[in-house]
């Protein structure tokens, strides 16, 4: 039997990605799961023991209120993993630092990408996110060291997948490889559609209240259409939306599974006006049977599939995508989409999939 190592950056928080490493793990018998910095409350079930490092302690000592300061010591922490001569193969689950565990071990590498990191080679992302002149400095030297580190294990990785097609095109433009797209896992079992459940005159702004996400798009937009919006989610965005949002606007901050659930079934569509990696909310609202409005850019691409499932707008400044989405919410009609169409969508981007598809492509490396 395969003993397997997978390494992930960082479990401060439970996300997408963090829900890839639990179906990695599941996806073979024998494997062990590596981060240099680990959060309890970050790791979440089918995940056991999660093997950290002493930047863990340095987390809890600084109250784990960020992990960021801890970023410079996470790729010398990765490469002195204790991972040689115990696994037959690595896979390493990469949003920045990741990949420097191919310095670790003389095994198969392969690299499950979720995206070079976008704030290390985009400038105009690294501005966004970078939040004042001091942030944008830090940014911009930490940015320096992750497009170092990422070159330098790029002609160690043994393969490369990505997880969108727009990831793929980065992975060829930035690091000079080849890579296979394997889409991740999305729980749609735990979003159905309910055709007792009557589409409501809202529509709906779904996940992380971060910048990138574009949530200030969304509600510009509602505002010029003259639409409801509700937006379900929290972050350290959200203190300035409130003060950009008018009456059509209703937050909901961070809910439970089953107002998410509901709001999906209930709402005329979810709005996704940022570019995003590959994007599970838009996937597990589909499974739902509900519509999706995007940008036509980043993974938008390979799940909306415009008068089938949602109807893609034009990405470009932030004005014209405002105008764009305020018109598409404009002349929006639900009864144009099949609740059954856009569900048999959504199922192709399943765990049970994704599993197939990883253990196929991981095989000959093992």
């Amino acid at each position: 039997m395969p003993r397997i190592a997978i390494v992930h950056e960082r479990f401060t928080e439970f996300g997408g990605s963090e829900a890839v490493v639990g179906e990695l793990a599941e996806t073979w018998e024998n494997t062990e799961v590596f981060a240099p910095i680990v959060d309890p409350e970050g790791v979440r079930p089918p995940l056991g023991t999660v093997h950290d490092t002493w930047l863990s302690r340095a987390y809890t000592a600084t109250g784990r209120r960020s992990h960021a300061p801890l970023l410079p010591f996470v790729p010398r922490a990765l490469r002195k993993l204790p991972l040689a001569d115990r696994f037959d193969a690595v896979l390493v689950s990469h949003h920045a630092f990741a990949t420097q565990a191919a310095f670790a071990t003389d095994a198969p590498v392969v690299a499950y990408v979720h995206s070079p990191a976008r704030w290390a080679w985009d400038k105009d992302f690294r501005a966004q996110e970078a939040g004042g002149r001091a942030g944008q400095l830090a940014l911009t030297a930490l940015g320096w060291l992750a497009r170092r580190f990422e070159l330098r294990a790029a002609p160690r990785l043994s393969h490369v997948i990505a997880n969108s097609r727009a990831v793929a095109e980065r992975i060829g433009d930035w690091w000079g490889l080849p890579a296979t797209v394997i889409y991740p896992p999305v729980g749609i079992d735990r979003f159905t559609p309910d055709p007792a459940v009557s589409r409501d005159d809202f529509f709906l702004f779904a996940g992380r209240l971060v910048p990138y996400k574009r949530p200030d798009l969304a509600i510009r937009a509602a505002q010029r259409a003259g639409r409801r919006l509700v937006v379900l989610g929290d972050g350290r965005f959200r203190a300035h939306l409130e003060t950009i949002a008018g009456p059509e606007t209703t937050f909901l901050g961070a809910t439970s599974h089953e107002v998410l659930l509901d709001t999906y079934r209930r709402c005329r569509a979810l709005l996704m006006p940022g570019v995003e990696d590959f994007g599970i909310v838009p996937v597990e609202a589909m499974a739902c049977g509900t519509p999706v409005l995007a940008v036509d850019r980043g993974g938008s691409l390979d799940t909306v599939v415009p008068g089938a499932t949602g109807e893609h707008v034009p990405f470009g400044s932030d004005e014209a995508v405002i105008e764009a989405l305020a018109a598409a919410m404009g002349r929006f009609t639900p009864a144009a989409f099949d609740a059954s169409t856009i569900r048999a969508h959504a199922e192709t981007f399943s765990a049970k999939a994704f599993r197939t598809q990883i253990a196929a492509t991981v095989a000959p490396f093992l």
